[in-house]
């Protein structure tokens, strides 16, 4: 993900606290938060809410599952979304 200097993962740099989610972070959590009815509304949300390609957000997405600061920011969402993964691969 990005590095101590607040790299937002792409090719942006974001102040934050150290320790702590950038905004960029944070927003892609919320919107795994919420529920999405429909195929292509969440893609769409993805690009309009946060100006990245479904690609990109679900590299940085995937990258935050792994990091300490996003399971303190959101430990529901970021367990939920482990477990998902976890699924995914052991169906592999």
């Amino acid at each position: 993900m990005g590095d101590a200097a607040g790299d937002a993962g792409d090719g942006r740099h974001e102040e934050r606290e150290p320790g702590r989610l950038a905004r960029r972070e944070q927003d892609i959590l919320a919107l795994e938060r919420r529920g999405f009815a429909g195929p292509g509304v969440k893609e769409r949300a993805i690009r309009e809410e946060l100006g990245l390609a479904p690609v990109r957000y679900y590299q940085l997405l995937n990258a935050l599952l792994d990091d300490p600061r996003a399971l303190a920011h959101d430990p529901v969402t970021v367990n939920r979304l482990r477990r998902v993964r976890d699924t995914r691969r052991a169906e592999r």
